[in-house]
């Protein structure tokens, strides 16, 4: 194990033993983080996929706009042990949307994950871990991550609108000029 390896698990370590039950925990991966809710004992659940999607920090994009998780066998919700599904991530508690929502108390925030154990599903940007793990702790699905995301597709389409009506009316003025042109 290296270094870095000991220095992450040690803070992970140390971090597992600050947790309260109903807490949610990031779990930075790069491009993107993943979210659970811890649930005492050691364990998290969260939405995770088959495999090692969402644990190791793998990417597939052919998962990335799934309608259902079962058709792509994409993601579930299970209860993982806390350290394993950190990986080499350094987690992080979040519980910043403390500020603007109220959250339940905390044998309702595990309940409300418990009961969606096996449940199949994902889509990045309206069934992702993050609304899953809001939704335990809140009672409301939430993901800054998704927000963020499509803040800047709603941003692109503006952009691409925009232009597309410069160019639309750059046309229609040329077409004007060259029919004033002619007569």
């Amino acid at each position: 194990m290296s270094k870095t390896s000991r220095e992450v698990q040690t803070y992970n370590l140390q971090l597992l033993e600050q947790l309260e039950v109903g807490d949610l925990i990031q779990f930075p991966r790069g491009l993107y983080s993943h979210w659970a809710v811890y649930i005492g004992e050691g364990e998290v659940a969260h939405l995770a996929g088959d495999g090692d999607d969402g644990i190791d920090g793998k990417f597939d994009s052919t998962h990335l706009f799934t309608v259902s998780g079962r058709s792509f066998r994409k993601a579930f919700v299970k209860v993982d042990r806390f350290l394993e599904v950190a990986g080499n991530s350094k987690a992080v508690r979040n519980n910043r949307k403390d500020k603007e929502l109220t959250p339940l108390p905390a044998d309702r925030i595990v309940g409300n994950a418990l009961m969606k154990l096996g449940e199949v599903g994902y889509n990045v940007l309206y069934k992702n871990c993050e609304h899953f793990a809001s939704w335990c702790r809140y009672g409301e699905e939430k993901s800054d991550q998704a927000d963020k995301v499509l803040k800047g597709l709603s941003v692109v389409t503006v952009a691409a609108t925009a232009a597309s009506m410069v160019v639309g009316l750059a046309r229609g003025a040329k077409l004007i000029s060259k029919k004033d042109r002619h007569n």
